[in-house]
């Protein structure tokens, strides 16, 4: 049994579950079909480590039965677009139409993305460490949607940015399982596992022509997205490297080293883009990254001159003046209800990155946005 930890945003208050709820040892909590009937429920059991069988997840994900009357949130249309991707991959050798299906998955993370970047964002910075299981799959979407913010910022045609948010989403489809793991396991990389990520760019492309892809920009995208122009990349040692891939490399690095592991705490969003930029000389696609995200990107912990404790939820008229809202009172202690302040007003102005290691945010985001949960 493979356990995944509960995403708040998988659970539908008031209806029945699709699969079973464990605790972080496998032992049961909830069987399938058992109703979760409030918040406080919800928040003991995250409380409690839950974890649900990626399996059963997966099986009730292929049948639809997480698919009921009551519209999903954005935040459960962006869990369910992953498990949509496992399905899209994990089908490529086995059923015909991968090209049709991935588009369709392209066309749909597009959607919520261009729905509200701030959320997208969030994703992309608010990870939660105890679903390095399906780092693979998160990794994938948020180098699309980061692909897809920087292709609008820069003004690529609608060709080149599905091309870009196709290599992203299918660039390691040769190691969905093996990025899990290694995201999870806690120890270095053993030299089998470094063997497969050395030539899983070439064995990809070969999954995807055998699906049926025949786009050479596409191939070559998956192909070179780990060579460098210095020759110090692979699998082949290129020194000339084409944009696409170029710029995927780029957007692949940024995303994993905010993402955490096992091994190590996930990089700050402003390392990541101080090393990014820094990378790349200032290349355009690089700040167009970085203004995308801003000085503080929604899902960043942020101290202010209140008292207050907050996370970033919208970006403001300015990189350096988001709204935010409060998770403590001005004397820090855990707030019930959540207020947004604009921290262009002096009295909410930022003061600092927190460390927030201890902060453990149980407050469904939904909230934190104000919108319908």
């Amino acid at each position: 049994m493979q356990l995944l930890g509960l995403a708040q945003g998988q659970v539908r208050l008031g209806e029945p579950l699709p699969w079973s709820i464990r605790d972080a040892q496998g032992r049961l909590l909830l069987a399938r079909g058992h109703v979760v009937e409030n918040e406080a429920q919800l928040a003991a059991l995250l409380e409690r480590g839950a974890s649900v069988d990626i399996e059963e997840v997966r099986a009730a994900a292929a049948q639809g039965e997480t698919q009921r009357t009551r519209p999903l949130s954005l935040f459960g249309l962006w869990e369910r677009a992953l498990w949509q991707l496992d399905r899209v991959l994990r089908s490529a050798e086995t059923e015909p139409g991968f090209v049709a299906r991935l588009d369709e998955l392209v066309r749909h993370i597009e959607a919520l993305t261009l729905r509200d970047p701030d959320i997208a964002i969030w994703l992309t910075v608010r990870q939660d460490r105890k679903r390095l299981t399906i780092y693979a799959l998160a990794h994938a979407v948020h180098c699309a949607l980061v692909g897809l913010l920087m292709a609008r910022r820069l003004g690529w045609d609608e060709p080149r940015t599905t091309t870009l948010m196709r290599a992203a989403l299918t660039m390691n489809i040769a190691i969905l399982e093996l990025q899990g793991r290694m995201a999870a396991q806690g120890v270095p990389p053993t030299p089998g596992q470094l063997d497969q990520i050395r030539v899983h760019p070439a064995r990809g492309v070969e999954l995807l022509r055998a699906a049926g892809v025949d786009d050479a920009v596409w191939l070559e995208a998956v192909a070179q997205h780990h060579e460098r122009p210095d020759g110090g990349g692979y699998p082949d040692g290129l020194r000339q490297v084409a944009e696409l891939p170029t710029v995927l490399r780029w957007i692949d690095v940024f995303m994993a080293k905010m993402a955490p592991r096992a091994l190590r705490a996930p990089l700050s969003p402003q390392v990541a883009a101080r090393q990014l930029f820094q990378e790349t000389g200032g290349h355009a696609a690089a700040a167009a990254i970085i203004k995308e995200f801003g000085i503080y990107p929604p899902g960043e912990f942020v101290q202010l001159k209140s008292g207050e404790l907050a996370v970033v939820v919208r970006r403001g008229a300015n990189a350096s003046t988001p709204l935010a809202a409060s998770i403590t009172d001005r004397q820090g202690m855990p707030s019930t209800s959540t207020v947004v302040r604009d921290t262009a007003r002096p009295e909410f102005a930022i003061t600092g990155l927190p460390a927030v290691q201890a902060v453990v945010l149980r407050m469904p985001p939904e909230r934190l946005f104000g919108i319908p949960e």
